[in-house]
Parts: structure tokens; C-alpha cells; sequence
């Protein structure tokens, strides 16, 4: 900054403005924007003012409009207690000014933080990379897709994913694959489970990627895991599984069964349910080191010999030459990220296999419950589960469900007959009375 005058986020003197406008020949800055006079700012907001007390009240009674729902919601987006540390020292002002670490000499105590977060989803994964900065799971598995489609000397061009996938992850990979010319094929699932021998089956040399799920989309724990990662290997193409930050914590170690890429949701530890805001995990193998998506930070050495963070292995293609570009990735999802990695220290590894046990054992016990009444059978998949079941139901679910709204709990419709309930720590105080609402409207 230079002169007496602009602030380190407008940085510009009055002097150096009209120098500037001079070269190109404006007047002001505004004749730099054509903006219809429409939707103009005219200098008026047309907002009467009022006290921060008034806004309040005005806030509440908007808000207490809201329905009172208990949310036993899942599929993809999880929410557990988020200890109030994390917002303490996650809204340190240091952390909510910072944006990319790009200049490590005023950014260690965050990259430091993130480098954290990157070696908790190795010791989660068992793979040695891990990056800090995926928007959420769709797109680390579109990320995954066009990796796969560089790093394979397969001639194929075919993605292979489960038949039961959320809809929206679905539509995110489509996107990235219409970009790089691959197709998207599902293959079968059996009882909740890939379907393994139809599976192997279909791998082939046209193949370049075959995608799993664990727990999948049903809540179910993939029980062979490894036969896929085989039948992935066997045909050259990347197996890349997908979870979440807490479910690593009891299930199988994704790099003991073979997988070359995990990607999934940390959003689960640090964030409350968001339905929209994530953050997605990308962690591989060494061999894709330099092919990683978004952003990586490294440990290092500075000038003193000391210990130090910085990005590193950033070519930045994405930003200026996209036919080169290993990435979409061109935001940062760093506080998000950090927020994950104090929630995942405020728990301790035991701490996160407590509560991922507990997902275990209360999805497990409501199952039962609901299996015992009149009209219902659950789960519908004879397989252990994580946090979320089916529930079949003789009556249309999209009816069961509006009366179990009515009742004041949300549950999702996934086709005529079955819902699908998702509870955690947070609604699990909440189990006796979903089951008498479920009891009263079937």
C-alpha cells in the first residue's frame, strides 16, 4: 500500500484511481460497469432503520415461523454435536480474514492447522496424501473421475458406479465426466451391497474407474470391499471409495482394500447440517502425488533450518491455462477444513470411534424398534449399518411421511414404499418418541 490513505483490502489512493482511469480513458469507475438502470443502486436502500434490538425481534418472529422438526435425515449429509470450541477458536480473526495460504511467512499457524487436517484423514485412510480444500463429496468424486481418466493407460472411458447413488452426487459426476468425454455406468447392488459377481462381469478394458461406496447410500456396510478393489486392479482401472470422516473410524481402512483414491464428506466433524455448504475428502496414493486436486500443504524447512508449512506442488494450470489444468478446484475450503480438524482433535481417536460406534449401535436399536410394528420392516437390508437403515412400509411413504411431519419429524421418502431414517447423538434423545409417531401413523 502506498500513500497515507486506502486500507490493506482497497488499497488504492485517490492518485493512483485517476492515474489509472486516465490510462484507459474513464471518467469514473463506474462507467467500468454496464448495470441497468433496473437493478441500479440508486443510493436507497429502501430499509427503515432500526435498532439492533428491533432487528432481533423482527429476526425471532421470522424464525419462529420455521416448522419445529426433529430431522432424521441423512444420505450424504450428517449432523453430530459440534463442541463449542470450535467455534471459539475457529472465529479467532486470524482464521476468518485468512483465504489461501499463499504466503506461507504470514500464514503458518493456519497451514499448520491444515497440514493437521490432512494428516488426520492419512491416519483415517491409511493412504499418504491428503489435500485440504474439496467443495464436498460430489465433486472429489468428479475430481476422481478426470484423475482417473489422465493416470490410466487404459484405453476405456467408462465410469462404473453403484445403481443406488444419491441423485445429486449422480448429476455432479455427470458433469465432469461430459467434460472429459467418459461415460457413467451403474452396475447392480445386491441386498444393499454391490453386486459383486455381476460387477466382474462388466470390468473390462474399456473401464477406467470403478466407484464404491462405504456405508453406501442405504446405510449399509459394503461387505467386499476388496473383491472390488481386485476387480478394479485386475482391469487397470482406479478404485476409488467413498465414506465420511467419522464412519473411517470402525470401518475397514479404505488403503487395506485396495483403494487408489478415497473421497467423501469431513463435513460430519465441525459443521452443522448444511444440505449444501461441505467439505469434501481427497486423499490417494503416492503415485498420484502430483495429480491431486485443489490444494496440498507440505512440511518443510525455511532459511534457519526450522520446521515450516507451505502449499506446495501448485502448478496453478487451473488458473491460467485450462487445457493444462489438473483441477476445478480454484476456491479454498481452509476454514472448513480447519474446523473438521479441531473438532477431530477435541474428540481424540477414541473419542471418534466412540461416536462412530455409537452410529453403529443406535441405528441398530431404532431398526428394531420400527421392525416391531404393525405395517413397517426394518432395515430392509439384512447388513449392519451406519447411522441410517430402509424402512419398507405397507402404505405410500410419501404419505407416511407427511403424517410423521405433521408429527414434527422429517424422514426421507426414497421410492413408493420405503424411507430411509438417519439418527446420530444429536436425535438419538428423540428415538422414543419418532417410534410412537411411526406406531400412530401406520
Amino acid at each position: 500500500m502506498s500513500g497515507t490513505s486506502g486500507t490493506p483490502y482497497a488499497p488504492h489512493t485517490d492518485e493512483e484511481t485517476a492515474a489509472m482511469l486516465s490510462a484507459i480513458g474513464a471518467e469514473d469507475e463506474e462507467a467500468l460497469f454496464d448495470i441497468p438502470d433496473d437493478v441500479a443502486f440508486d443510493g436507497d436502500l429502501g430499509i427503515e432503520p432500526r435498532t439492533e434490538r428491533e432487528i432481533r425481534a423482527e429476526c425471532s418472529r421470522i424464525f419462529g415461523r420455521n416448522d419445529d422438526l426433529t430431522e432424521f435425515l441423512g444420505r450424504g449429509h450428517y449432523g453430530h454435536y459440534v463442541p463449542s470450541v470450535v467455534d471459539h477458536l475457529s472465529d479467532r480473526a486470524e482464521f476468518l480474514t485468512s483465504y489461501t495460504q499463499y504466503q506461507p511467512e504470514i500464514s503458518q499457524g493456519f497451514l499448520q492447522a491444515l497440514f493437521e487436517y490432512q494428516s488426520m484423514l492419512v491416519e483415517l485412510t491409511g493412504l499418504p496424501v491428503a489435500n485440504c480444500s474439496m467443495y464436498d463429496a460430489a465433486t472429489a468424486l468428479g475430481e476422481a473421475a478426470t484423475l482417473a481418466d489422465r493416470v490410466r493407460s487404459t484405453s476405456g472411458d467408462t465410469v462404473l458406479v453403484p445403481e443406488q447413488l444419491r441423485e445429486g452426487k449422480r448429476e455432479v459426476l455427470a458433469n465432469y465426466c461430459a467434460g472429459a468425454d467418459l461415460a457413467i455406468e451403474p452396475y447392480p447392488m445386491a441386498d444393499g451391497n454391490a453386486d459383486v459377481d455381476a460387477l466382474a462381469e462388466r470390468v473390462g478394458d474399456d473401464v477406467v474407474m470403478v466407484y464404491a461406496e462405504n456405508p453406501t447410500v442405504r446405510g449399509c456396510i459394503e461387505e467386499r470391499l476388496a473383491a472390488v478393489g481386485d476387480l478394479a486392479a485386475d482391469a487397470d482401472a482406479l478404485f476409488v471409495l467413498g465414506s465420511d470422516v467419522v464412519s473411517f473410524a470402525v470401518l475397514e481402512e479404505p488403503a487395506s482394500v485396495g483403494a487408489d483414491v478415497v473421497v467423501g464428506e469431513a463435513d460430519a466433524l465441525g459443521l452443522p447440517t448444511a444440505y449444501g455448504m461441505g467439505l469434501g475428502i481427497f486423499a490417494c496414493s503416492d503415485e498420484f502425488l502430483r495429480q491431486v486436486p485443489g490444494r496440498l500443504v507440505g512440511a518443510s524447512e525455511d532459511a534457519g533450518g526450522d520446521r515450516a508449512f507451505t502449499l506446495t506442488l501448485q502448478t496453478r494450470e487451473q488458473h491460467i491455462r485450462k487445457e493444462r489444468a489438473t483441477s476445478n478446484i480454484c476456491t479454498n475450503q481452509a476454514w472448513v477444513a480447519l474446523r473438521a480438524a479441531i473438532h477431530a482433535a477435541v474428540l481424540g481417536p477414541d473419542g471418534l470411534v466412540d461416536l462412530a460406534n455409537d452410529c453403529v449401535r443406535e441405528s441398530a436399536a431404532l431398526a428394531d424398534r420400527i421392525d416391531g410394528l404393525n405395517g413397517a420392516v426394518a432395515p430392509v437390508h439384512d447388513r449392519h449399518h451406519v447411522r441410517e437403515f430402509a424402512v419398507r412400509v405397507d402404505q405410500p411413504a410419501a404419505a407416511i411421511a407427511e403424517d410423521l411431519e405433521a408429527e414434527g419429524f422429517a424422514v426421507h421418502v426414497v421410492d413408493e414404499h420405503l424411507l430411509q431414517v438417519c439418527v446420530t447423538d444429536l436425535n438419538a434423545a428423540r428415538t422414543d418418541d419418532l417410534v410412537a409417531a411411526f406406531e400412530e401413523v401406520i
